[in-house]
């Protein structure tokens, strides 16, 4: 772990600079709008240890797959988030000398992520080669209001003299992804231009041919007046510069403010990008900078009012769950059924910034709670829009009569994961996909998305996993051989246990969902049944695999087994690992780790967290005990799965433990991989430990139950939930539970197995 960052409630704050760890920093620092968003690095050239990142939501490439040998199947690419242009580049010179504060001497330096209100503060007191002491102050962020743009304020004070600086507000497209395979530039240049205090750069991609204006305009201010200075203009390839040389007097800060947008032609017609970048500039521009950052904390206000997790007596767990939720909300707002939610958002490259199963697994139930129901209904029928690419991945897997296999990786809804243990095998992804429908149908009463939406996606999934079991003779039961489950440190089992239950629960859950929609909705029903070319004997096969599903199971311990042969492994706890060897991903062999019994994440306790009314407390104690000892939780996923599970069998230290890890792995880094961008998809799972943990909240026959309890290192927390028409605010307290009802009407509620009638606008304490 690396703990340099201060611990403080609403911020995330480095008091003088490490630059060994500024990469983990960029990660961490990063802001986002659910349009655009950048890693945190300096405004001003930096020949240090850095990633320079600057995104844009939707636009992506499909880089050609890289491997030694090729299989059939194979995607031909890997999608990847573009690193776009960056858009927020200032040079400094003085007198031949630029600002490097790898080159410089630094006196002071202060760098603060304030969640609150939503921007990034650094100050910095310097000393450059040439002995000129400088001062400099920014802040920076992605405009809430304004989703398609960004400002910056860019203070510099001389200390030690007074004369001249040059000062460049640039925008460089010359950019290449640093996880390029063939080490290929993705952008081609439209056009470029600089003029007066404007300039922009036009790229397009190759292949995918994603255009991409991005424009800035700067004002410089002296004494609180702004000073009229010609810009010398300059472009070349993808870059366009607006150079100021300016007078400066000892001590006498002088601001340069930068207006800055990104739009996409997923957005925007091309025709009108120069005409739209005028406007759009104009409008922000003329709001000027203060007001910009006014209406930016207002925008994070609202959010936070209805998301926020208050936590009393622990400074460390609050700044952990409120980073958690800033990123998240920085990552994704809902306003686009077209974008979804990348494993690292807009905080670096890795894993391409595509979806994963991570979105409906983790992150739904945040924000079915926290958001109006259409941002989560969004994430469902971003799936639904891709299933025809679903099926037509199957089909290449040599699947027939419209079954659907959905990628473990995508941008447009085609697989393009290149590694085969799981582009192949990894298939339980299709499960997470059904499961979530019924989350969302379960939580918000919209029987009728079971039948616009719902409906397609689970029949073509059910018809996969008929495709994919076969009929074991010698077992006399249904198998499912050559899976990887979501212990990813296993490759190519047979019946592993996880996906054979969510198999057999799916296709289960369809037959529910065509009797529930054959009621409601019979005349529609039908319509969509001919379309789809449903025959009721398909009901009657899924019947006969859920009754005939294989579980591997050892009777001795009482326990399910991971997959066949997994007690042939030699079973030693984690803790007898040397610490010298954790994590072991980046210690071990990949030969070793699978011949091994260690749990990359929960995987039987991944389907006891998501069925966890199907089993007693018993059955669960019995397989977390066996199982939690094993797990080296080096996935991200990992801790917040055993930490509510951890609560559901009163293990509370345990549970907080794990809460602990989850809501600071990237603040603590303590899997040594936040440079590559921070874990935005488990955050929702740090979320997750303390509403589904700590707080016990499940739905249960159509109400919403809590069964909290209060950590002992805290003493007090509180949260807002909107169950359906609810709006409610629980209080954890050492005294009790308070309940508040925020809407206009009377609410119901079951707090530890007793009903709470709750009257509209009132409280009740118990």
């Amino acid at each position: 772990m690396k703990q340099y960052l201060k611990h403080d409630a609403w911020k995330v704050i480095e008091d003088s600079f490490h630059p060994e760890f500024n990469e983990i920093t960029e990660s961490i620092f990063s802001l986002g709008n659910g349009r655009m968003g950048q890693r945190a690095n300096f405004e001003e050239s930096y020949t240090g240890k850095t990633l320079q990142g600057n995104y844009v939501a939707g636009v992506y490439y499909p880089d050609k797959t890289r491997v030694g040998w090729w299989k059939n199947g194979y995607p031909e690419y890997f999608a990847k988030v573009l690193n776009a242009a960056n858009w927020i580049g200032i040079d400094i010179e003085i007198e031949g000398v630029k600002v490097d504060l790898n080159q410089a001497s630094i006196h002071e330096f202060y760098r603060e992520l304030n969640m609150k209100e939503g921007y990034l503060l650094r100050t910095c007191e310097i000393t450059l080669s040439n002995n000129k002491r400088l001062k400099i102050k920014s802040i920076r962020f992605n405009s809430m209001a304004d989703d398609e743009s960004g400002a910056i304020s860019y203070s510099i004070t001389p200390v030690n003299f007074s004369g001249s600086i040059q000062l460049k507000a640039y925008i460089d497209g010359d950019i290449q992804n640093k996880d390029s395979n063939y080490q290929e530039k993705f952008w081609d240049q439209v056009k470029v231009e600089a003029q007066g205090n404007r300039s922009f750069v036009w790229s397009k991609t190759k292949k995918t041919h994603f255009e991409v204006i991005t424009g800035q305009e700067v004002h410089i201010y002296q004494n609180g007046q702004k000073v009229h200075v010609q810009a010398q203009s300059e472009t070349r390839e993808k870059y366009s510069v607006l150079s100021y040389q300016v007078d400066v007097i000892e001590n006498e800060p002088i601001t340069l403010f930068k207006y800055a947008i990104n739009l996409s032609s997923e957005n925007h017609p091309t025709t009108d990008f120069e005409i739209a970048l005028s406007q759009y500039l104009t409008k922000i521009a003329s709001k000027g900078f203060d007001q910009m950052l006014q209406e930016q904390a207002l925008a994070w206000a609202e959010k936070w009012n209805s998301n926020d997790i208050v936590i009393e007596g622990d400074v460390a767990a609050q700044q952990g769950i409120r980073f958690n939720i800033f990123q998240l909300n920085q990552t994704y707002t809902g306003k686009d059924d077209r974008l979804n939610i990348g494993p690292k958002g807009f905080t670096g490259e890795k894993y391409g910034g595509s979806t994963y199963w991570d979105t409906e697994a983790y992150c739904i139930p945040f924000y079915l709670s926290t958001a109006p129901s259409q941002v989560a209904k969004n994430l469902l029928i971003y799936r639904w829009k891709q299933l025809d690419k679903a099926i037509e991945n199957a089909q290449k897997l040599g699947f027939d009569q419209g079954a659907a296999l959905y990628p473990m990786v995508t941008m447009n809804g085609e697989e393009c994961h290149n590694e085969w243990e799981i582009t192949f095998e990894e298939i339980h992804r299709n499960g997470a996909i059904a499961y979530a429908i019924k989350d969302y149908v379960q939580y918000t009463d919209d029987k009728r998305h079971l039948l616009d939406y719902g409906w397609d996606v689970l029949l073509a999934i059910a018809r996969f996993w008929k495709q994919r079991v076969n009929w074991s003779e010698n077992l006399q039961k249904y198998v499912m051989l050559g899976v990887t489950g979501p212990n990813e440190y296993e490759n190519n089992v047979n019946n592993n246990w996880y996906t054979n239950y969510l198999a057999a629960w799916c296709l289960s859950y369809v037959q529910e969902v065509h009797q529930e929609i054959t009621q409601l909705y019979p005349n529609e029903t039908s319509i969509k049944l001919e379309k789809s070319q449903f025959k009721v004997e398909e009901l009657v096969e899924f019947e006969h695999i859920v009754q005939h599903m294989h579980y591997p199971r050892d009777e001795k311990r009482g326990i399910y087994l991971q997959q066949d042969g997994f007690l042939d492994k030699i079973i030693a706890p984690v803790d007898q690992i040397p610490a010298q060897q954790r994590p072991i991903n980046q210690h071990w062999s990949w030969d070793r780790i699978l011949r091994s019994c260690y749990i990359k994440q929960a995987d039987v306790l991944q389907g006891m967290y998501f069925f966890e009314s199907d089993f007693s407390l018993d059955e669960i104690e019995r397989n977390y005990s066996f199982y939690e000892p094993l797990t080296v939780h080096e996935s991200s996923l990992s801790p917040c799965v055993h930490s509510i599970l951890a609560a559901k069998l009163g293990k509370e230290d345990k549970s907080y433990e794990f809460y602990t890890r989850a809501a600071r792995l990237d603040l603590d880094d303590y899997n040594n991989d936040t440079e590559d961008g921070c874990h935005i998809t488990s955050m929702a799972g740090t979320w997750m430990s303390i509403i589904k943990g700590f707080a016990g909240q499940s739905v249960q026959n159509n109400q919403l139950h809590l069964a909290p309890f209060l950590p002992k290192q805290w003493k007090s927390y509180r949260f807002k939930i909107n169950f359906r028409n609810d709006h409610l605010e629980i209080e954890v307290n050492q005294a009790g539970v308070k309940v508040q009802n925020l809407a206009g009407h009377a609410s119901e509620i079951v707090i530890h197995d007793k009903k709470l009638h709750v009257a509209a606008n009132s409280t009740v304490v118990i």
